[in-house]
């Protein structure tokens, strides 16, 4: 891992409350079009979000954007297949609904390509939920505490604190400076491999718990006396970003700031990073770590001159996030597999071809779990449903497919992706188109991560004439498919 190796009324129904469209600030011209794709921030129901979160299933819980019990974070899917974050409340969180739905407004106002946007939220009885964009690489902590294939590069790193910044130049600017326990996992990676903030963390804190961690040697001086976090108060914990980018750990400022003082920057650096930058570059990083990090608030830098010192450090500025990063991107996948190709085009022939031929490897693990009850009488009933569906397919009889899929589903001893993504495929050879895309999400919700999946809702949704929609499950289902092959070729 290292280099050493009931039914709910509205609470919230007050005209005042009522969250309303809201205009997206100005941004840089080259940052416009992205962000204008981002819906206005809307309020949601509580039902939109259960069904978004399939139930919130225990199995949709991320651990993005460093929330801890009580507060859980989910993934999710809009009807309209956005991909997206749902932050759940503790039940007494925000005894205040007002107070609630005002500060959820307020930053759901924020507009930027630095912040996981605020997409909506949903107050309904005592539920409160936020909804936020979904970034699909993962938090800072996971790339730079517990990567697998490869450290972060110096490049990156440098690239992902000038980002941070830029993000925190961008709230204060509107009235946001403050930001409740800054740390690796707020820290997260959108589809490109850039970095963005939480915007989780810019609530103003309520009775869900303090604004920083238990652990304080990491907590700001002046929240320890006081207990009110201030805007020098998030550069601090800026700082501790820093020292864990150059070490490449977590190590406690007063450790770091003893070995600045020596002058023994070597024990400070992470050996992952040996001949990937210059002594001054390492020199001008921990001297501004070391200004972050002053005792007196007053005496820490602001955003902006954060920015303006990060900016001239940057390396390899011509080269994409996402291969500084090593993960895979949607832009370099051409061209497609076979069954990218045949679902993009809608060729369902070729897409029955690839099905017949993958077979139902993919469902080995839920084969093997449920072998030791093959000897029931109902669950050889439920097999002999699934050969009989499987011939038909082979056949291409699909009425005789549905039918006999549809006795194996019903059956409900076994869970196959496979059985609802060739009795999807069967819908749509029949022209069932919704049917067709319900048992395609059905099929992502048994295996979240099978681009298979993705694939046919891109199908079954182009059928639907969803063309924006079909693009976006085409595209997930190519990066999904791209990440397992990476997988695959690591082993």
């Amino acid at each position: 891992m290292g280099c050493q190796s009931s039914k709910l009324m509205p609470c919230c129904s007050n005209s005042q409350v009522k969250a309303s469209v809201l205009e997206t600030p100005d941004v840089e011209n080259e940052e416009k079009s992205e962000l204008n794709q981002l819906p206005a921030f809307r309020e949601f129901t509580f039902d939109q979000l259960k069904n978004a979160t399939s139930g919130f299933a225990v199995e949709n819980i991320v651990s993005e954007h460093g929330e801890k019990a009580p507060n859980v974070v989910y993934k999710g899917k809009l009807e309209n297949q956005a991909r997206i974050v749902v932050k759940r409340f503790n039940r007494m969180a925000w005894p205040d609904a007002r107070q609630f739905m005002e500060e959820a407004r307020s930053v759901g106002q924020l507009r930027n390509q630095r912040l996981a946007n605020l997409l909506g939220c949903c107050c309904e009885s005592d539920e409160r939920l936020l909804v936020a964009e979904y970034m699909p690489n993962e938090t800072l902590a996971k790339h730079l505490f517990h990567w697998e294939t490869q450290p972060m590069k110096w490049a990156m790193r440098l690239r992902v604190v000038l980002h941070l910044a830029q993000a925190l130049e961008y709230c204060t600017s509107k009235g946001r400076a403050l930001y409740h326990d800054l740390n690796a996992y707020r820290i997260l990676f959108d589809e490109d491999g850039n970095s963005r903030l939480s915007t989780f963390g810019l609530m103003k804190n309520s009775r869900d718990g303090k604004s920083y961690s238990t652990n304080l040697a990491f907590t700001p001086p002046e929240y320890l006396r006081t207990g009110r976090v201030t805007p020098e108060s998030v550069i601090y914990s800026f700082g501790t970003l820093l020292l864990d980018l150059i070490s490449g750990k977590h190590i406690p400022p007063s450790h770091a700031l003893d070995l600045i003082r020596d002058r023994n920057l070597q024990m400070l650096t992470d050996s992952c990073l040996e001949g990937q930058f210059s002594d001054d570059d390492g020199t001008e990083l921990v001297r501004l770590a070391s200004r972050c990090l002053q005792y007196e608030p007053r005496e820490r830098p602001n955003p902006k001159s954060l920015v303006a010192a990060l900016t001239p450090l940057q390396k390899e500025t011509e080269v994409p996030s996402h291969v500084l990063m090593g993960i895979p991107h949607s832009a370099s996948f051409s061209p497609l597999s076979p069954l990218g190709e045949a679902c993009s085009r809608r060729d369902l022939t070729a897409i029955h071809e690839v099905l017949e031929n993958v077979g139902y490897k993919d469902d080995e693990g839920v084969a093997n779990e449920l072998s030791f009850q093959m000897w029931t009488d109902q669950m050889q009933e439920t097999l002999n449903s699934k050969k009989k569906g499987d011939a038909a397919f082979r056949q291409k009889d699909f009425r005789a497919a549905i039918e006999n899929y549809t006795q194996f589903v019903d059956g409900g001893t076994m869970v196959s992706p496979t059985v609802y993504a060739r009795r999807s495929l069967s819908y749509l050879m029949s022209d069932m188109r919704q049917e067709a895309l319900n048992d395609a999400m059905q099929a992502q919700v048994v295996s979240p991560v099978w681009h298979i999946a993705s694939y046919l809702q891109s199908a079954a949704l182009s059928a639907l004439e969803m063309e924006n929609e079909a693009q976006a499950a085409l595209k997930e289902g190519t990066i999904l498919e791209a990440k397992r092959n990476a997988t695959a070729g690591q082993k």
